[in-house]
């Protein structure tokens, strides 16, 4: 019975301790926002096998074009190939405020997103959004299993 008692207080004492993030070195902060940086490079250039060499079979992401959670690499693809019939263009992709967490085999990137795009008849227009992706180390390659992509609309005048 005492055994028990002294089990039952470590578990106890344990399952109230927090989980902090490991201080993300500058080497694996880079990293995780190169390969987002290469991401969206190869996504500009419609080339979808590159931009999507990074991203897990088993990926699920959340954003405000879909009515709920999207459920796979292969789902998100067909998602991105259709995208890509749309004639316009993006002039310009920026990370702002970057934050890197890293909790062992798992980084956690937030961002702010901004970007200006041009639509087939050359009106240039903002494009805003708060992102998280989380990436899982497998295999010694990171590889996004999570996105979550809410709208940042610009304020109204």
């Amino acid at each position: 019975m005492r055994r028990i008692s002294v089990l039952l207080l470590v578990a106890l004492a344990t399952a109230g301790m927090s989980v902090h993030a490991d201080t993300a070195s500058p080497a694996v902060a880079a990293e995780i926002i190169s390969i987002v940086k290469a991401q969206w490079a190869a996504g500009n250039q419609k080339n979808l096998a590159e931009s999507q060499k990074n991203i897990a079979d088993d990926y699920t992401e959340l954003n405000g074009d879909a009515a709920t959670r999207v459920d796979g690499r292969a789902l998100a693809a067909r998602f991105t190939e259709a995208q890509d019939k749309d004639p316009g263009k993006t002039l310009v992709s920026e990370m702002l405020n970057p934050k890197v967490q890293v909790y062992g085999d798992v980084a956690i990137l937030s961002y702010n997103y901004m970007g200006y795009g041009q639509d087939k008849d050359g009106t240039v227009k903002p494009n805003r959004a708060k992102s998280t992706r989380v990436y899982a180390k497998q295999g010694g390659k990171w590889l996004l299993v999570h996105a979550n992509f809410a709208a940042d609309p610009l304020p109204q005048n």
